[in-house]
């Protein structure tokens, strides 16, 4: 029950992501077409609300389940690493019509688009993985 919390928070983050249509593909067709903002928007108020959460775990403001205080990581500076990353990301993002996040939330709305979605999610980070060593930076 000390959980509970977390579930109504996913169930929160997806009713909200259904509603704005960052579950829509027709929405994502848009937004690499440049034909729309609303993507852009949604993207960019997520990197915004993401910063402020980051500087609130930097700063001991938000902590664990158990209390303890969250500490990120700091991440290896890596350009090759970045670009190789953020194509593969975009290419399977723009030819599925979804990203990571939502794919749990078009699960509720169809159920075997969504599971193609996340078998070939999971399939590429099960390949990243046994990649990951082998690759620059």
């Amino acid at each position: 029950m000390k959980n509970i919390k977390f579930l109504i928070l996913g169930i929160f983050f997806a009713i909200v992501l259904s509603k704005v249509q960052a579950i829509s593909w027709y929405r994502f067709y848009e937004m690499f077409k440049f034909q729309s903002f609303h993507m852009f928007g949604i993207i960019g108020g997520a990197v915004v609300i993401s910063a402020i959460f980051m500087q609130l775990f930097k700063y001991g403001k938000i902590k664990d389940i158990n209390g303890n205080k969250i500490v990120p990581k700091p991440k290896k500076k890596g350009f090759i690493n970045t670009i190789f990353g953020g194509t593969l990301f975009g290419l399977g993002w723009g030819i599925s019509g979804a990203c990571a996040a939502p794919v749990f939330v078009i699960l509720g709305f169809e159920l075997i688009p969504a599971l193609i979605l996340l078998v070939g999610a999971l399939l590429g980070a099960f390949f990243y993985g046994l990649i990951s060593k082998k690759l620059p930076n």
